[in-house]
Order: structure tokens, then sequence, then C-alpha cells
């Protein structure tokens, strides 16, 4: 059960609610919009993720699984395996990933590297320079700080999910956003 109650779209901006009426019922965005002089360029700053980074989608997805796992955020992880899957990651590096098998020799030197690093930096302050200069083997300048980046704000999004134990959704291949059948008998 959410630890807060939706927010009364009523008590927001004009701007802000227009702005929340764009975009598909999501249980996260509901949350977010507590904070009205933050939800825009919160949700505005994850499309950027998605149309703006030098970073391959599939660097991009791996590194968010990476996140996903290390804070815990099975909300994360459901809306991302589908979109990971649609970017090239297949269902074993997945595996590898929630299974923090961090040096799987299933796992490309790439993946390897990139799967230590997000997790490195999710758990660390510092990253220790051997793990660093391998980044730089496979990461341009661009990419390492477009990869803190992609940590740093799905961190920040994996926290308001567990912390404000935000209602399970995922995301389908089509982009379909919806909740989970609960009334369903398994």
């Amino acid at each position: 059960m959410p630890r807060l109650a939706d927010p009364d779209p009523s008590a927001a901006p004009d701007d802000v609610r227009d702005f929340l009426s764009t975009l598909p019922p999501d249980p996260l965005v509901k949350m977010l919009a507590h904070s009205v002089g933050t939800v825009k360029p919160f949700v505005q700053l994850a499309r950027t993720q998605f149309t703006a980074l030098e970073l391959p989608a599939r660097s991009r997805e791996i590194v968010i699984l990476t996140v996903a796992e290390w804070t815990d955020c099975e909300f994360e992880t459901a809306q991302h395996a589908p979109m990971s899957e649609e970017a090239g990651v297949d269902q074993r590096t997945r595996d590898i990933i929630s299974g923090r098998d961090l040096d799987s020799p299933h796992l490309s030197p790439y993946d390897r590297t990139l799967i230590r690093f997000a997790a490195e930096v999710v758990q660390r302050p510092r990253v220790a320079d051997d793990l660093f200069d391998q980044v730089r083997q496979f990461l341009t300048e661009r990419e390492i700080v477009e990869v803190l980046q992609v940590v740093g704000y799905y961190w920040s999004f994996g926290r308001v999910c567990t912390v404000l134990n935000v209602e399970l959704t995922k995301v389908y291949a089509d982009g379909q956003v919806s909740a989970p059948d609960t009334d369903r008998a398994d």
C-alpha cells in the first residue's frame, strides 16, 4: 500500500495539471506530483534520457536494470524489462543482472564493465581507479557522464518507489502503462 495518498489534482497549478493530463496514468507520476515544482522537470529529464543521449539505448537499459537491482526497486524492473528487451538486452543478461553475477563469463567485456560500473556507483561514493580505467576503454567521456546521470536519475526514481511503496505497474512493448490486474483469480 502506498505511504502517501494520491495528491488532489485540483490543488496543482494549471501548468502542472495540464502537463500531467498529457501523461498516461501512472502511480509514480502521481507520487511525484506531490512536488508540483519538480514533477515536470523530473519527467522531462526522463524523456531527455530517451531522446538525447549518445549512450546507446541498450547500454542505457543495462544501466537502468542494474540500478533497479541494486536499489531493490521492483517498479523499475517491471517497467524496464520489456523496454530493455526491445533495446536488445537478452533474457540471459537480464537474469545475470538480477542475480548480481558481476563476473559472469556469459557477459561481454563491455556489458560486464558497464554493469560493474553502474552497481559500484549505486553502492559507493567513489569508483576504484582500475574499474574507471576499464570503463574508459569502452565509453567516451560524454557516455561516462551520461551513465552517471542515468544512474543518479534512476536511483532517485527507485527511492521514490521503494520509500513510498509506489504501486507496481508495467510498461509493455506497445508503450501502454497499466496497473496489475489485482481482481484476477490465478
